[in-house]
């Protein structure tokens, strides 16, 4: 474990998407460092099952929430602010879209950017203006390798991915003022259902497999393999932490080394 038990005590971590995926690992190691958290996303079930792995009902809530919605996003900052002060938040709700530029539909953009930016602004802007009156917190978006450089074939959703890294760079001066610091990850594949997914985008784009293109995926990276859910859970933790306290608005590549080819 990359910190103590008690490293995050007195901390309050929101973390959208926590249904899942880089939300779920980053809920539970959370939990196991100390912190309290707040568990949102829309699947309920898959939300308390979250809760479950991380083992610990007196520290996590779980709140339901689409934060699509504005009367959803102002419950869910009221609920957890009830809950304890926050302190910290994760960005890590996300939809993923792949198809040629020519092929997306207005309303398939429009739904792209509304999850992937639109919203994760617009709840990061509530719960920022209750960090503001503490001069204390942590933002943390999860964006991606996408929203660093062009992907072919994912063009909507690289587009809310460049638009999150604009996001957290321009949040990330304003926010320092205030003690508040904004960073964001920035995974290349990772073992997760959207993961696969876009694994399985690009193979059916190229005429292979699952597996040919996973294999692929591993033997063109540096590192010779697809980057795990809690690898990227520890960079988020690093960034909620006092040891990053001077990282400001920058976008930390998880990618074995693939960002390089």
């Amino acid at each position: 474990m990359l910190f103590s038990e008690d490293a995050f005590e007195g901390k309050h971590i929101v973390i959208t998407g926590a249904s899942r995926g880089i939300g779920r690992a980053t809920a539970i190691h959370a939990v196991a460092s100390g912190a309290m958290v707040t568990l949102t996303g829309r699947n309920e079930e898959k939300l308390q099952e979250t809760k479950e792995a991380c083992n610990s009902d007196e520290k996590v809530q779980v709140v339901a929430a689409d934060i699509n919605n504005e009367d959803d996003r102002q419950e869910l900052v009221r609920k957890a602010e009830k809950f304890a002060p926050v302190t910290g938040l994760v960005n890590s709700a996300g939809i993923l879209n792949t198809g040629y530029f020519d092929q997306i539909s207005e309303k398939e953009l429009r739904e792209v950017m509304e999850v992937n930016y639109f919203s994760t602004a617009f709840l990061t802007q509530l719960f920022y203006s209750e960090m503001k009156e503490r001069k204390e917190g942590s933002i943390v978006n999860v964006s991606s390798l996408s929203g660093l450089r062009g992907t072919d074939g994912m063009m909507a959703y690289t587009a809310s991915k460049f638009a999150i890294t604009g996001f957290t760079q321009t949040l990330a001066l304003e926010a320092i003022r205030s003690n508040i610091h904004v960073n964001a990850v920035s995974p290349g594949f990772v073992d997760t259902e959207m993961g696969r997914h876009s694994i399985q985008s690009k193979a059916d784009r190229e005429g292979r497999t699952f597996e040919e293109q996973w294999e692929i995926a591993e033997k063109t990276n540096p590192s010779g393999r697809i980057t795990t859910p809690e690898e990227v859970a520890r960079a988020i933790l690093f960034l909620l932490s006092d040891a990053s306290e001077n990282i400001v608005g920058e976008s930390m590549k998880i990618s074995g080394g693939s960002v390089m080819r």
